[in-house]
């Protein structure tokens, strides 16, 4: 049997969970091609790193891998990445790559229509998902849509009322743009605060929409985080999923998880599902939805072309990430056949510091849970890897990440508070 060579692209915890995993299952020594050393590989000898300082130039990235490949012709090559940019690009040039690279992500008309907030609105609708009540804003004067000038009639026309959440439509559009005050997700308390970001957004000129969207109530405890795939035969094979605990609160980084408590939401996987057979979709996806605490009805907010940076949860759960790929695309490397899978385990699964998030549950019903699963079956943190990754620097420096995430809700989020803003 040949041997494999899987390479991750762009080095954030995302990829790197998804190399524990393939390490885990099968020993291999993966490769990643980044930027940088990034902050989640460094000290780590999990893999080796090939650094590339113009990844982001798609003719440079696909001469990289090509090259890899040429370098290895004996070997079967598998290619994964969770940034959208990156995926974007990879589809857009498939046709240009070494047809022996094996990628588990959707091809360039699928991405461009899931990636798209609206065009996901359109499709959950159409099989029956409720999304949030939404005004896509758009910023060129030829563009059809609601201008700056029309938003304040047009969110009193709907009834919306602050906070309204405001967030790109296009993620790997966002990616490029920079103007002040720019965060993942923005939480805007007044018409000033909205106009403000409306006008930078308007200088730019920016290409796609910006969505102006209710705030389903709850905090960040209501939020849930779901990941799928859906293979080249069209089979739906993983479904996992949990309650989000404590979200991360930096500007460039609101609304990730942080912690999450892993669980089966029969109802949501059923949502999920349909979308993604609205779409034909391939690939990893990671879905985002909110359960009100007013309502308790479920509202999906996006879904991701790929696995999500905490994707480790869903292998602690019980289903290895990287056998769900393998399974489909290489095959002969795998001695159980594919078969749908539900990641059912229990597992607290959290980068933040336990004394922390506890700090941070304000459900002491929650709270007693939290505590009791971790009694049972410890913490999941996805850097911490002492089978194949233990390094006395790659400890000591995990644990370093710990406390500097630490003081970054100290700076930014210094209490919790019952919106999670």
């Amino acid at each position: 049997m040949k041997p494999v060579l899987l390479v991750g692209l762009g080095g954030d915890i995302g990829v790197y969970a998804f190399l524990r995993a393939a390490h885990e299952r099968y020993g291999w020594r993966p490769m990643v091609l980044s930027q940088n050393i990034t902050t989640f590989g460094r000290y780590s000898q999990l893999g080796d790193w090939l650094i590339e300082p113009q990844i982001h130039t798609p003719a440079v990235l696909v001469e990289r891998l090509n090259e890899i490949a040429a370098k290895h012709p004996e070997h079967d090559l598998m290619l994964f990445t969770n940034l959208d940019w990156h995926v974007r690009a990879l589809a857009q040039h498939r046709s240009d790559l070494d047809p022996r690279w094996a990628v588990p992500l959707c091809d360039l008309a699928t991405f461009d229509r899931v990636n798209s907030k609206v065009e996901f609105a359109k499709a959950c609708a159409a099989v029956g998902v409720r999304t949030p009540l939404t005004i896509p804003v758009v910023f060129r004067p030829d563009a059809a849509g609601t201008h700056v000038s029309d938003v304040t009639a047009r969110i009193k026309e709907l009834g919306l009322e602050y906070p309204i959440i405001g967030k790109p439509a296009m993620s790997a559009d966002w990616f490029a743009a920079s103007f002040p005050g720019k965060a993942k997700i923005h939480h805007f308390e007044s018409e000033a605060e909205l106009l403000e970001i409306l006008g930078h957004l308007e200088k730019l000129r920016y290409g796609s929409e910006f969505l102006l969207q209710e705030f389903v109530p709850g905090d960040e405890t209501h939020m849930r985080s779901l990941t799928a795939y859906r293979d080249s035969k069209g089979v739906i094979t993983l479904l996992a999923g949990g309650q989000v605990l404590l979200e991360e609160h930096t500007p460039g980084t609101m609304g990730i998880p942080a912690a999450i408590l892993t669980g089966v939401d029969e109802g949501a996987f059923a949502d999920a599902s349909r979308v993604l057979e609205e779409t034909n979709y391939f690939g990893f996806a990671n879905f985002d939805y909110k359960v009100s605490s007013r309502t308790g009805e479920r509202v999906f907010f996006e879904v991701n072309p790929r696995i999500g940076r905490n994707n480790y949860y869903v292998t602690a759960a019980g289903v290895n990430v990287a056998k769900i790929a393998v399974q489909d695309l290489l095959p002969h490397h795998e001695s159980e056949p594919a078969a749908p899978a539900v990641a059912t385990g229990e597992i607290l699964y959290s980068v933040a510091p336990f004394r922390l998030l506890l700090r941070y549950l304000l459900d002491p019903a929650l709270k007693a849970k939290v505590k009791a699963v971790r009694a049972k079956s410890g913490l999941v943190h996805p850097l911490k890897y002492p089978a194949g990754d233990g390094s006395l620097k790659r400890r000591a420096y995990v644990r370093a990440l710990g406390v500097r995430l630490a003081s970054k809700y100290r700076k930014y989020y210094p209490k919790p508070t019952e919106s999670g803003f």
